[in-house]
């Protein structure tokens, strides 16, 4: 007789952390509502909590913050990237001097619900960089632009570790192109790739990894490297009004899900009786995949509910299971089961229960496993093709990049 189920496989679960740090956050209360979901095996009732966290995430608005040493142009290309002349009214005042003396932010139309901070220059109000990084409270942003010109100094490099060091997106832009091509002795190829060369030499010396590098000029914002500027700009816009939230939260439901599976393995015959046979590991597979929200049934709401009839597929089949674990396949081909039944026989009284008891465990315990990975690889892809918007999804290749096969196949995974 199989034990009745803990009733609650929900442990607190914090935010994951996916790999750039950002201010658009879940809040805590959806996070545990997410996490309580995917505990109960909710699969749909996560769906739709995170696609209405997704939808809100719309208007968030991006700060994207511009620095670099006093001088290097960080006025001029805060305008230049608005589209507007330094004459104009709302431009960013520029000069040969220092003109930027406190955080400014200013907008564009060109970029929806972005806010665009011109910093002072390093050196400017603070007498060291650890004091500039703290006085400029860069973890309120994004996005970090470093603004480069003649040289890429030692605070550049400073910055650089600073913003890799606090997980922050951020590009290197050198400016004043236009300048250093009309006093350069080199030809404009050798003179590009020898800029280049020497930011990530440098970049390298300290340790950091290679970020975007752009070299543009501001008064010929339609040449050089400044429209593919903007092009990453625009999608790393996207990756943090939506990616990196559903990244966190899909990590949440990873958590979740191994909480769980954790749990199921501590106790295996607190929600099914001991399998004897190849029939008991089938209906063991049955259930812990109705206990994950996997089933034939469960994953017919979902694509049902959603209007999404591609996220139809058929749940893991026992024999799709065999094929793809050899362990598993291993664990209960015919050899073994004739020998845990030779070892279960009554002429041994007993002599070898806890053996034969140890080894179903084994069995049920990599079906969890197996049930658990599969869990969280459907739900990722669910989240990811119905959750997202239409812009993130065909981004590049202009199809959702779904993991979910169609109807007609297996909800499987690669071994």
């Amino acid at each position: 007789m199989a034990k009745p189920l803990k009733p609650s496989l929900f442990k607190s679960i914090t935010a994951g952390e996916s790999f750039y740090s950002s201010q658009n956050s879940s809040s805590p209360e959806i996070i545990e509502k997410v996490g309580k979901a995917v505990a109960e095996g909710g699969l749909q009732k996560v769906i739709y909590t995170v696609k209405e966290e997704m939808q809100s995430k719309s208007r968030y608005t991006v700060k994207i913050a511009v620095t670099g040493d006093s001088g290097n142009g960080m006025s001029s290309f805060v305008n230049a990237l608005r589209g507007i002349g330094h004459e104009e009214e709302d431009s960013a005042p520029t000069g040969v001097v220092r003109t930027t003396q406190k955080p400014a932010c200013y907008f564009s139309s060109h970029l929806p619900y972005v806010e665009l901070w011109d910093l002072p220059g390093t050196g400017v109000t603070a007498q060291s960089m650890e004091s500039y990084l703290d006085e400029m409270q860069f973890s309120a942003y994004d996005l970090i632009i470093i603004i480069a010109s003649e040289q890429f100094s030692s605070n550049h490099v400073k910055l650089a570790e600073a913003m890799q060091r606090m997980r922050k997106r951020f590009y290197v832009v050198w400016t004043k192109l236009d300048r250093d091509i009309s006093t350069s002795t080199f030809p404009e190829p050798q003179l590009l790739q020898s800029i280049q060369k020497n930011i990530r030499e440098n970049l390298q010396k300290a340790q950091v990894r290679d970020p975007p590098i752009f070299l543009v000029s501001c008064f010929s914002p339609s040449f050089h490297d400044f429209q593919d500027l903007r092009n990453t700009l625009k999608k790393d816009i996207l990756n943090i009004r939506y990616r990196d939230p559903l990244e966190t939260l899909s990590q949440v439901c990873d958590k979740c899900i191994n909480n769980k599976a954790l749990s199921l393995k501590e106790d295996p015959e607190a929600a099914v009786s001991p399998p004897y046979d190849i029939a008991d590991l089938e209906r063991s597979l049955d259930t812990y995949q109705k206990l994950f929200g996997v089933d034939d049934e469960s994953l017919r709401r979902v694509a049902q509910s959603t209007g999404r009839p591609e996220m139809s597929t058929r749940a893991l089949q026992f024999q799709d299971l065999l094929k793809m674990d050899r362990r598993l396949g291993l664990m209960t081909c015919f050899v073994v089961n004739i020998l845990l039944r030779v070892l279960g026989s009554p002429w041994w009284f007993g002599l070898w229960d806890v053996v034969t008891r140890y080894f179903r465990h084994q069995r049920q315990k990599r079906i969890i496993e197996i049930v658990a990975k599969n869990t969280k690889t459907y739900l990722r892809s669910a989240l990811k093709d119905y959750t997202l918007p239409p812009e993130i999804l065909c981004e590049g290749s202009g199809v959702p990049s779904s993991g979910i096969q169609a109807a007609s196949g297996s909800f499987c995974i690669e071994p």
